[in-house]
């Protein structure tokens, strides 16, 4: 599997160059040996890093590294991206197709599996690709040839009942503006979509994505638009990242986060508390907290029910209700997520 990404050049001011987000897209640390060197780490497990990067490659921005602790083999924000022999174990109740979204693909690049709501997949591509990714084995190669984007509209108009279209890949902000400018378009035309979401990690780790000439373009969008970032660890959300969100919300853009439970990154009610309050400070709403979608290559991130409705327990009474998100579980075949503690 693939994730690459042509990037398309626009003309500034100053002449032919890409904007800084697009430059910082296009110079990523994809090799382990790197990566551990920026960060003062030793390699012994350096062979088994790099056959784990085999099939699910190591790709991680620049500046989301800098925001790691040199020195710390155990660092949240590193443990995240960087590939670990873990990933090579063959784990029992483990699967490259987690929630069967190949059964609820009507059309290739098109998933519909809850009532009203359909999520599109505009790209194969990601700015960081993250270990514990469900969709790291996802045949992208079927979803995006052809014509890309033809049969999943066509799908689109033909079903008045759905209210909702969810842009997701790949993360669609890895588009440059002009493609997403293309795709909203196609879809403004179709009447009866009420809603726009985007799901998208990319300003966690390139903040400079939430530029004026996209909050330009969601905010003209004639919905109301919600941005669903996904950050795990409050020391992933900058001052950068709080200042564009503080931005975009003054703007009218419904910001929200979801975040996955993850061993060794986030299993402490200390990290989790930590995380709403920053997520507060930026202007974004705690959504989701999901327990691990169960992919092969990711086991070693699992906490067990128990223990994760214990730290939701604790949460809640550390917090105010609308600071802690939802424990959910997403499991196929159910007509909406399973929440485990609201």
């Amino acid at each position: 599997m693939k994730h690459q990404q042509t990037p398309i050049i626009t003309q500034e001011r100053d002449g032919w160059e890409l904007p800084g987000w697009q430059r910082q897209q296009a110079d990523l640390i994809t090799d382990p040996a790197e990566l551990l060197s920026l960060l003062q780490l030793e390699a012994e497990s350096l062979p088994e890093m790099l056959a784990a990067a085999q099939d699910f490659p190591l790709r991680v921005p620049r500046g989301y590294v800098r925001l790691m602790e040199p020195g710390n083999p155990d660092d949240p924000l590193l443990r995240q991206v960087l590939s670990v022999p873990a990933e090579l174990r063959e784990e029992e109740g483990y699967s490259s197709d987690p929630l069967e979204e190949a059964s609820h693909t009507p059309v290739p690049g098109l998933l519909h599996k809850y009532h009203g709501r359909a999520l599109l997949v505009v790209t194969g591509a990601c700015a960081v690709h993250c270990r514990y990714c469900f969709r790291r084995h996802f045949p992208y190669q079927s979803h995006l040839s052809g014509k890309r984007w033809d049969q999943a509209l066509e799908w689109l108009s033909s079903r008045s009942d759905i209210r909702e279209v969810i842009l997701s890949g790949g993360d669609p902000l890895t588009l440059n503006n002009r493609r997403l400018q293309e795709l909203l378009a196609a879809l403004a035309k179709i009447p009866h979509l009420r809603r726009l979401r985007i799901h998208s990690r990319t300003p966690v780790v390139i903040p400079e994505r939430l530029d004026g000439p996209l909050l330009a373009l969601l905010s003209d969008a004639r919905w109301q638009t919600a941005l669903v970032l996904h950050a795990n660890h409050s020391r992933e959300i900058s001052d950068e990242l709080v200042n564009r969100c503080r931005q975009w919300r003054r703007q009218g853009i419904t910001l929200l986060n979801q975040s996955v439970l993850l061993a060794g990154v986030n299993d402490s009610v200390d990290a989790l508390e930590a995380l709403s309050d920053r997520l507060h400070e930026a202007g974004v709403m705690p959504y989701y907290l999901h327990q691990l979608d169960a992919v092969q290559g990711a086991a070693h991130f699992a906490v067990s029910d128990s223990v994760a409705m214990q730290l939701h327990k604790e949460l809640r009474s550390r917090l105010p209700g609308f600071l802690v998100p939802r424990l959910s579980r997403e499991e196929p075949g159910e007509p909406a997520k399973t929440v485990l503690a609201g």
